[in-house]
């Protein structure tokens, strides 16, 4: 299966909330050559798709909108809180959570204590184990009741490390009536660590800068169990069992957990299709129950997503577990001889985790 990672601006994405570039895969986006945790992508890449697939790059940048809007649906549910952070003697003042869990966004804020006079409030962003451009910022317009996407001054590097957002202001804030704007952050990359450091200039020529506040980006722990390299299925045979494991090891509850499985297999003359593939997943009070593969849509492969291992929300400490079984149909293609397969896990529409089950297919009635 491809393993090539491009990433691109998406301005379409963009426009939804983002304002990032995203870990795109021409099929699933695995870490090339590793199994394991994989820049987040989207769930509807699940399935390989070929360089010349027409509307392929229509379908990932829909995901990667939906995703975005779907995250930022639930944020807006609340209305952002308008509480003065810091101390009095602050002229600026700073504030941004220890976690931000990736696909989620996290709330910040500025408070000034200055009268500032056609102003403009400064973030000064630094990343470290991703890019800046993968960070979608945006500030609360109380005027319109809106969320407005902060875009970085371009840096002319392909992954950036340090970014500069500015939006203009004018307030007649003092230490006795401070003024609060609410700022977000989402992280749709991997995880590593962001520090701000916040500044305004009042428009009088000074400068107030606020100390600089980090952030850690981090993501639910998964694993796999039970699936053994070179594996080999027989047609007809015994299936292969394994375990997925995911644990929110972040202080968040992720409100869309999600995982799927996805295979894909070619020969001389024939490939895989779903009715090849016997996919189970056994569910406690249920039993084993059959999971449906569907078909790619414009390459030979398919993909499914598995039923809900928690009810709800995966709140901070909680673990979902998928039990999952695999084997191949008697009628198999003779010439299909290895599949790529693995799973992925995710929220709502973007994916955090990913590893690679592939196995080998022989014999046969």
């Amino acid at each position: 299966m491809t393993q090539r990672v491009t990433q691109r601006r998406l301005p379409g994405v963009r426009s939804a909330a983002v304002g990032s570039v995203l870990a795109l895969a021409a099929g699933l986006a695995f870490v090339a050559g590793s199994a394991g945790p994989a820049a987040a992508i989207p769930a509807a890449a699940a399935v390989k798709t070929s360089e010349g697939c027409e509307g392929g790059g229509t379908a990932r940048d829909a995901a990667k909108a939906a995703s975005v809007t779907a995250a930022t649906a639930a944020a807006d549910a609340a209305r952002p809180g308008s509480a003065a952070v810091g101390t009095a003697a602050e002229r600026i003042s700073y504030s941004l959570p220890a976690q931000a869990p990736i696909g989620l966004w996290t709330d910040s804020s500025v408070t000034l204590r200055t009268p500032v006079s056609k102003g403009t409030v400064r973030l000064d962003v630094t990343s470290r184990g991703f890019s800046t451009d993968s960070l979608a910022v945006q500030r609360y317009a109380p005027e319109s009741h809106r969320w407005v996407d902060l875009t970085t001054t371009p840096s002319g590097s392909g992954s950036p490390q340090h970014g500069v957002l500015t939006f203009p202001l004018t307030t007649s804030a003092s230490a006795a009536k401070p003024h609060t704007v609410a700022l977000r952050f989402m992280d749709l990359d991997r995880p590593g660590t962001f520090t701000v450091t916040a500044s305004v200039t009042d428009g009088k020529g000074h400068t107030y800068r606020a100390p600089a506040r980090t952030a850690t980006t981090t993501r639910p722990e998964a694993s796999v169990s039970g699936w053994r390299s070179g594996t080999t299925l027989t047609r007809g045979g015994p299936a292969g069992e394994f375990t997925l494991t995911v644990k929110n090891t972040t202080d968040r509850a992720y409100p869309r957990p999600y995982a799927s499985y996805f295979a894909y297999g070619a020969g001389t003359g024939h490939a895989l299709t779903p009715k090849d593939i016997d996919l189970q997943q056994y569910r406690p009070g249920h039993g084993w129950e059959r999971v449906r593969l569907v078909a790619g849509g414009c390459d030979p492969g398919m993909s499914a997503t598995l039923r809900p291992a928690v009810n709800g929300p995966l709140a901070p400490g909680a673990t979902a577990t998928y039990r999952l079984r695999v084997a191949v149909a008697g009628s198999a293609p003779r010439d299909v001889t290895a599949a790529d397969a693995g799973v992925t896990a995710g929220n709502g529409d973007l994916s955090y985790f990913s590893q690679e089950l592939p196995f080998a297919i022989k014999g046969g009635k």
